[in-house]
């Protein structure tokens, strides 16, 4: 199966340009700017896609790819800050600017010949960008351009060599969808032949190949990333796998029965229930460091999870619902991105790990997860339901995890969904939730003075949860929520709403 590389230079947008391209049917995979040529040679991919970035080229310390990739032979696509990096080491020149363009820029097609075919004259593009290619390398030839960008698009046919000042990934550029489509069909050769269902009868053919007659324990956290995980296991090994799921004290209202049910009798696999909660509240006493408390939390689901493969006995493997985002923010591909946080299952992990890991969605967005998990035969509401983290309640408790601040606040989160689904919005949200604050107020209850506990309410919207917005939330909602959880939950006497995108925020507070 051909693949694209995506070398990131550090763009907000690397992530979307990669699933963009799967969307288009075209495998991708994100990769350090720094990437090897040896590397490339040996994974083979059919094309590269130089990301944008936030430095200028020229600038001490700017990210540089190694030239030696141009002569590769390979396909490849400059986007913003990819196209500068290009033209400068293939012999152009870049500069700064004299007007800086953020925003919407209308293009001026050319040539309709290569990347631009079936492009109308004047269509939107999103540009952002202070710095310009000037003049263009020997070869290359201007097919597009903006009013105050006159290469804003450059093509190199004879070489596979295609750039475009603007970002065709956005949905802000209108016709970005064709352009990257131009690009990997038409100059590069590509093949649309990445679906989930090719995906499922890979993932189970290595899951077979790697693990034989071996046994593998699956750890469940209720959502929907590791129960997807948990049936290509299935799929793959039948009853040579054992999911454990683990009552952890940090679940929402009512959960472990419920899913332990539904686990069970509707997608019959194999169950173990461990109730563990006062274990992992004894780890977390007196925690409050964030990623204290992921990776406390990843340990001690790992003691757990050897402790059962210890009562099953000769298990090497375990299976987790890792997905790409997890990875991207817990560990990022050595580019000029930041580490986020660590997720409990990357990041978390302790060293000397007994098991050997298989993580089948390692590869997917979470949308590729919920689509996969609908081909498995998951029904529509349990995979549409709204991402609840895999340390639970403690990364929306902030401060020190206790009993009595967990209980106000699942019946403060319960209240969210609760009035949220009775406005008709769940379906319309990415995640809907109640965060706790560990700071009190001074209020008014009764006639008497209160000094209590904050909650936060967060409502987002999202398409893969790696940019997210902030939902618009009518007065009457926002007035329900704040008089349900002020009277229903006691210990609580303000409520505030979260306004904030990410980035700069993340979706969970911790």
């Amino acid at each position: 199966m051909p693949k694209v590389f995506v070398l990131d230079f550090g763009s907000q947008y690397t992530q979307l340009i990669a699933r963009k391209v799967r969307e288009l049917g075209v495998y991708s995979e994100i990769v350090p700017f720094c990437v090897s040529p040896s590397r490339i040679k040996k994974e083979k991919p059919g094309a590269l896609i130089l990301s944008g970035g936030p430095q200028s080229v020229y600038e001490k310390g700017a990210p540089q790819a190694d030239p030696r990739i141009f002569k590769l032979g390979l396909p490849v696509l400059g986007i913003c800050y990819g196209l500068q990096l290009m033209g400068r080491q293939l012999g152009g020149r870049v500069a700064a600017s004299s007007k800086r363009e953020y925003g919407f820029a209308r293009l001026k097609v050319l040539d309709r010949r290569g990347l631009l075919r079936g492009l109308k004259d004047g269509g939107q593009v999103w540009m952002s960008h202070g710095d310009k290619l000037e003049a263009a390398p020997p070869g290359f030839c201007l097919t597009g351009r903006t009013a105050n960008a006159q290469a804003a698009v450059v093509e190199f046919p004879e070489k596979h060599f295609y750039g475009v000042q603007f970002h065709p990934e956005v949905i802000h550029t209108r016709d970005g969808l064709q352009i990257l489509s131009n690009f990997l069909f038409r100059a590069a050769g590509l093949k649309p032949d990445w679906s989930m269902k090719s995906f499922i009868e890979r993932k189970v053919e290595d899951i077979r190949w790697t693990v034989g007659r071996g046994k593998i324990i699956c750890g469940l956290s209720g959502g929907v990333d590791s129960l997807v995980t948990a049936l290509i296991v299935h799929r793959a090994v039948g009853r040579n796998l054992t999911c454990v799921f683990v009552d952890n004290g940090l679940l929402r209202e009512g959960e472990y029965q419920h899913l332990m049910e539904r686990f069970r009798r509707k997608l019959h696999l194999r169950v173990v229930g461990v109730k563990a909660s006062e274990r992992f509240l004894r780890a977390l006493r007196g925690v409050t460091s964030p990623e204290r408390k992921r990776k406390i939390i990843g340990r001690v689901f790992i003691d757990i999870f050897e402790d059962e493969a210890r009562k099953i006995g000769r298990v090497k493997y375990l299976a987790q619902g890792t997905i790409y985002p997890d990875v991207i923010e817990s560990a990022p591909v050595k580019g000029p991105s930041s580490t986020i946080k660590s997720h409990h299952n990357v990041g978390g992990l302790p060293k000397g790990l007994r098991f050997k890991l298989i993580e089948p969605l390692r590869e997917l967005f979470k949308d590729e997860v919920r689509s996969l998990g609908l081909r498995l035969g998951v029904d529509s509401v349990f995979i549409h339901q709204h991402p609840f983290p895999g340390p639970g309640l403690a990364v929306r408790l902030l401060g020190a995890v206790d009993q009595e601040s967990l209980e106000i606040l699942r019946k403060a989160d319960g209240i969210v969904v609760q009035e949220v689904k009775r406005a008709g919005l769940y379906k319309k949200l990415w995640q809907a939730f109640a965060v706790l604050l560990p700071v009190r107020s001074v209020g008014v209850m009764g006639d008497r003075r209160t000094y209590q506990r904050v909650v936060v309410v967060r409502l987002v919207q999202s398409t893969d949860g790696m940019t997210a917005n902030w939902f618009a939330a009518s007065p009457a909602l926002l007035g329900r929520l704040s008089t349900r959880i002020v009277n229903e939950v006691q210990g609580v006497n303000r409520v505030v709403y979260d306004v904030t995108t990410k980035p700069p925020g993340t979706i969970e507070w911790e």
